[in-house]
């Protein structure tokens, strides 16, 4: 095998700790919200983020048919403080059905999006962070439906963007993965330049931001608006360290690169396995993409734990090696720099 072949796939090492593009696969598939995925015994005692709120709440035979009787029984008074005060287990708007959703959830799953406005003014701030079986928060199921307006209304009454669901996602993940982007922009447009750090640093359980979910789903106007809020381009992802820079040249992204490149990136970042962009572009033979790192500053001559620079991994492909400066030259293999 040439040594260019070795950060052409990186899962061909089994001392490697990368397990390659492919590994997000799974990421990328639009999945029904509604069903689950498995299991999810353990994973609730290990993931739970925080105890329900819904302590209040008491089960019911409430059913997604009924919803628009229950609505016509119910008085939506604006009045918030004035209704919540008479809200009791026997009053439908206090109930949930077996998969743990409160007559808002159902709302917006039926996509009755003036019921769940009357709602979300209704009800206080804890009930809206309600979750259900699936750990689902109205705001989860907002997003996943690209319901801006009831998005806008729940960030506005003070809706949690930090809760996780099922698969560790908070709804900005689900932003970020389908492409919501006015959803997205709601959500976040009452905070300022750096004050979303604490949501944008979360990982799923796949150990994705939102910023590597945008990245991996080419979703050009999402990964902006990230950089403009002040993600951190260089947060790597919990399984090989990548960067979205890393995961950008492996698609062969090149408005991405761009983007990342522009916004700040560091393209010197390394990979649990000491892999650079650099490395993972000239690994795949991508002269645009290479010849972009290194124009805009990335290092030629740093080793990956395999003790391999960027050019090492050329395999003396002319075409590559180009768009490095004449003065390097290789002595046993081994990349110098004349003096």
């Amino acid at each position: 095998m040439s040594r260019g072949d070795r950060c052409k796939d990186d899962s061909l090492e089994d001392t490697r700790i990368d397990s390659g593009i492919d590994s997000y696969r799974p990421t990328l598939q639009s999945e029904d919200h509604r069903e689950p995925s498995g299991d999810l015994g353990g994973a609730r005692d290990k993931y739970a983020v925080e105890e329900r709120v819904d302590s209040a709440y008491g089960s019911s035979s409430i059913t997604a048919d009924s919803l628009s009787e229950i609505v016509q029984a119910c008085s939506l008074s604006r009045d918030a403080e004035e209704q919540s005060h008479e809200l009791c287990e026997e009053n439908p708007l206090t109930s949930i059905t077996e998969d743990g959703d409160t007559i808002l959830h159902l709302a917006i799953i039926h996509e009755e999006t003036h019921i769940a406005q009357e709602l979300i003014q209704l009800f206080p701030k804890e009930v809206l962070d309600i979750q259900n079986n699936l750990y689902q928060s109205p705001l989860h199921l907002a997003t996943y439906l690209n319901l801006t307006d009831v998005v806008r209304e729940l960030t506005r009454k003070g809706a949690s963007l930090e809760l996780q669901d099922q698969d560790g996602n908070t709804a900005l993940h689900v932003a970020c993965q389908h492409g919501q982007k006015e959803c997205a922009s709601a959500m976040t447009r009452d905070f300022s330049y750096g004050s979303l750090e604490p949501v944008l640093k979360i990982q799923n359980w796949r150990g994705l931001a939102c910023l590597h979910l945008a990245a991996l789903n080419r979703k050009y106007q999402l990964l902006k608006l990230l950089v403009k809020k002040g993600a951190d381009l260089n947060v790597q992802e919990g399984t090989s360290g990548k960067t979205a820079l890393h995961l950008a040249v492996e698609m062969h992204d090149i408005p991405s690169v761009r983007l990342l490149i522009s916004g700040g990136a560091n393209m010197n970042a390394a990979m649990f396995n000491g892999c650079t962009p650099l490395h993972l572009a000239v690994g795949r033979q991508d002269i645009i993409i290479a010849n972009l790192l290194f124009q805009a500053g990335a290092d030629s001559m740093l080793r990956n734990m395999e003790d391999e620079t960027a050019l090492d991994l050329a395999d003396a492909n002319d075409d590559i090696l180009a768009v490095f400066p004449f003065d390097d030259i290789q002595i046993s293999g081994r990349s110098v720099v004349l003096s």
